[in-house]
């Protein structure tokens, strides 16, 4: 990681399997918890901590409520046991629910068909934790994600924006549409920007620009993401392969790709993606994760970043690059920083040197 000076007001923390510890990760996050002097507003997908972390963060929040400070959570409803996956329903871990609500806080269940995927703290209506991180032992220490944190009161007010529209409709579905625009930032004592889209109300606007920057590229196009499964993102990632000049690589988790080309194989619309995302994965030599095979109650260990670099931008967020993603509620933030793409450029490469080995933790091929 590039080194953060005093005057920086952006970081980046980069988890993998076996490389930290939850208390580490916990620490970080009641350290940004313990920073609140008025407000707490934490959006929530998967959270569900064993007790040795919940006591952690019980005890952060204790400490901030007895300060004065609001705290409040929206989080994703734990949805039927059985979706109905057809009409576009998505699953959902169970117990997110009676954590948050055990926590005794003001809480709102968010309804909708998709997700409420957004994975966001707002601190004083001044600052931002967020990134790919979902509040789980195993996201905390058996996942590749990023954590990025942003001081910024412009940055700050369009998340407080989108998760006042959660907590007021109780609702994701028509939330989102909201007009931003980049906000300076500082990165190793350098300058740089941000800017934060939310989906549903800007999905497609969110698929467009991801396509637009990935066609614009000029040097590299790199990939660390759990899934690729958007039409548009495959169409450019083939079309700049089959160009030439332009370095296209990285890391996915092979796996939950495999799980998808199952449900490609169920809607004849989506056949053509198959060999397409097969052409992508050969030809950039994208390297894949081996991760446990999803269900609720197994071990998640996914490569679960949701990160392409592109030039001296990086985007990252909650935002899978799905459909599924324009429809659920998601945040998404493109930062232009060349140091900041050269420290994400970094950790890619070292997730690559990682699993291109092809070993478990314990080094055995």
């Amino acid at each position: 990681m590039s080194p953060i000076t005093s005057s920086d007001n952006l970081s980046v923390f980069f988890l993998a399997q076996g490389e930290q510890s939850a208390d580490a990760v916990m620490a970080r996050l009641t350290a940004f918890i313990r920073a609140a002097t008025q407000t707490l507003d934490l959006a929530v997908y998967d959270m569900r901590f064993s007790d040795p972390l919940r006591a952690q963060l019980v005890t952060a929040l204790r400490e901030r409520a007895e300060a004065g400070v609001q705290i409040r959570f929206c989080y994703d409803g734990d949805k039927p046991a059985a979706p109905n996956v057809a009409a576009g329903q998505d699953p959902a871990p169970a117990g997110t629910s009676a954590f948050v609500q055990s926590l005794g806080y003001p809480a709102r269940r968010i309804a909708g068909m998709k997700l409420m995927h957004s994975k966001f703290v707002v601190r004083d209506r001044s600052s931002v934790w967020t990134g790919s991180t979902n509040m789980t032992d195993d996201a905390f220490t058996l996942m590749e994600n990023n954590i990025v944190e942003i001081d910024s009161p412009a940055l700050a007010a369009s998340y407080t924006q989108d998760f006042e529209q959660l907590w007021e409709k109780e609702n994701f579905e028509n939330t989102g549409n909201i007009h931003t625009a980049p906000v300076p930032l500082t990165f190793s004592g350098q300058p740089a920007t941000a800017r934060v889209l939310f989906s549903p109300g800007c999905g497609l606007e969110i698929d467009t620009e991801i396509a637009r920057r990935v066609r614009a590229a000029q040097r590299r196009v790199r990939i660390c993401s759990l899934l690729i499964n958007s039409g548009t993102l495959i169409n450019e990632l083939g079309n700049l392969l089959r160009a030439g000049g332009v370095r296209v690589d990285g890391i996915y988790d092979r796996t939950q790709m495999a799980e998808v080309y199952v449900q490609w194989q169920s809607v004849p619309s989506n056949h053509w993606k198959i060999p397409a995302v097969h052409d992508i994965i050969a030809r950039a030599g994208l390297v894949g994760k081996n991760s446990t095979p999803y269900s609720p109650t197994s071990r998640h260990d996914f490569m679960h970043n949701k990160v392409l670099v592109i030039d001296d931008t990086v985007i990252t967020g909650s935002y899978n690059f799905s459909r599924s993603a324009e429809l659920n509620a998601e945040n998404i933030l493109f930062l232009e920083s060349p140091a900041l793409a050269e420290t994400y450029s970094n950790y890619i490469d070292h997730l690559i040197a990682k699993y291109r080995a092809g070993k478990d933790l314990s080094g055995t091929p």
